[in-house]
């Protein structure tokens, strides 16, 4: 066999080779057909591909052709995403239903339509009968996210009305999403625990009258037990991860799915997939795993100056991952701040002191205001940056004690009031498939007989 797997890798070798010899652009190729490579535009903008009424990211302005960078702002549906977080703060509640109900229909709920809301949530919360042993424990997976994509695809099998793409019939798949997706992330991590971590899983009972963060803290807490205080913290995480324009990639591959007519189970499925890549929604783990190394190499954590030599040496290829990159910086959009990185580093900074991380989050703090020195100084880059939501998410994660493998299933979670918005949002008035051209750069060439190649 293993002779076998030998000959197999050597033949793939060159098969790959045979690839790299017949394939590859020059990149000047794009410049040259205007072709807007990553649907940007050449000032880094986007391409402007569709409208919406459900959330706009502002990051800059517009000025004789140049962009002219600007204080992030997000808002849902027209209100500030600040509004929403410190009306809950200061009515101590929480408030991520509320800021789903307002991303679905458009409107913020009445006492009486959100308690209606969060009732049918709860409804939902709970799984199919036999779900959990048929697409959670028979099929375990390394990776939380892959099995949030298949589970939501299995799910389809268990609708009586699947591909129907009626208003009422899209909330309602809408809904149930929504309300159990927590479950399947937390069943399908105690799975995973068990099967590849060799360490005991255990299935709390679904609390039907918990809110969406509570859900989640319970399930993943060996003794069920949290504080209102951790609760209202995720909450807080959740709401400013709900929602974040048409454009963002796993959205947009909502959209494009949508527009094909194709049911919300796929759709779904596929902007799971989308977030799970490292240049979106995994950029967390990997802002994390940069941290972890820093925090061994660096041996004072308050001199800034080993702090900085440090980040020079991550863009020198020589520190973290060799990658270049540090990671939790820059935004296609947002240029003089990330708003929801503003609203979790005030959030941090109320819960480290609790959580006797303190020091830990100096350093963060030391590294957001030193990476633009080091970006222009040893980079040689001119770009405005700041942190992004990737940048602090992990380390307010870490204070909550949630596990690394689930930083990023976190935000679908989140996400999925986002995702359903617009795909809802698309199926009643896109109208029209997604199709963007791609020019082919190859030759007419002839046909050669096989005897003759």
């Amino acid at each position: 066999m293993t002779e076998a797997n030998g000959l197999f890798n050597d033949r793939l070798s060159e098969l790959c080779e045979e690839y790299r010899n017949n394939n590859g652009f020059n990149a000047s190729d794009y410049q040259t057909y205007g072709v807007k490579r990553g649907l940007r535009n050449p000032d880094g903008t986007g391409v402007m591909a569709g409208l919406t009424n459900i959330c706009n990211v502002h990051g800059f302005m517009m000025a004789d052709g140049e962009r002219i960078p600007d204080k992030g702002k997000l808002t849902y549906r027209g209100i500030d995403v600040n509004d929403i977080v410190n009306a809950c703060i200061s009515e101590n509640r929480f408030g991520y239903e509320e800021t789903a109900y307002l991303l679905l229909f458009g409107k913020l709920p009445t006492k009486a339509q959100l308690k209606n809301f969060e009732e049918i949530l709860g409804f939902y919360r709970e799984l199919p009968h036999d779900f959990t042993d048929d697409m959670i424990l028979k099929f375990p997976s390394r990776d939380i996210m892959n099995k949030l994509a298949h589970s939501v695809l299995g799910m389809y099998t268990l609708d009586d009305d699947p591909d129907n793409t009626s208003l009422e019939n899209l909330m309602r798949q809408s809904i149930h999403l929504m309300a159990c997706l927590p479950t399947i992330m937390t069943y399908a991590y105690q799975v995973k625990r068990r099967a590849f971590d060799r360490e005991s899983m255990f299935f709390h009972p679904v609390d039907l009258n918990l809110s969406a963060s509570e859900s989640i803290l319970r399930a993943l807490r060996p003794d069920m037990k949290f504080t209102d205080s951790e609760a209202k913290l995720l909450d807080l995480c959740m709401i400013v991860h709900a929602e974040h324009g048409g454009g963002n990639n796993s959205t947009f591959s909502t959209r494009v799915l949508s527009s094909s007519g194709t049911d919300t189970y796929s759709a779904i499925s596929a902007a799971i997939g989308s977030l799970k890549g490292p240049r979106h929604g995994g950029a967390n783990l990997r802002v994390r795993s940069m941290m972890n190394d820093m925090k061994e190499k660096v041996r004072d954590w308050s001199d800034e100056d080993e702090i900085y030599n440090y980040l020079a040496g991550v863009i020198r290829r020589e520190n973290a991952d060799k990658s270049g990159l540090i990671y939790g910086f820059g935004h296609a959009v947002y240029t003089l701040s990330d708003p929801r990185a503003v609203i979790l580093k005030r959030t941090a900074a109320k819960i480290a002191d609790e959580k006797d991380m303190n020091r830990e989050f100096e350093l963060y703090k030391s590294v957001e205001r030193l990476t633009p020195a080091v970006m222009r100084n040893v980079k040689g880059s001119s770009k405005v940056i700041c942190a992004n939501v990737d940048f602090y998410s992990g380390f307010v994660y870490d204070m909550l004690g949630i596990p690394s493998e689930m930083f990023t299933p976190l935000f679908a979670v989140s996400r999925m009031a986002g995702w359903c918005a617009h795909r809802v949002e698309e199926v009643t008035y896109g109208g029209r498939i997604i199709r963007p051209a791609y020019r082919s750069m190859v030759h007419a060439k002839e046909y050669q007989p096989i005897c003759d190649r």
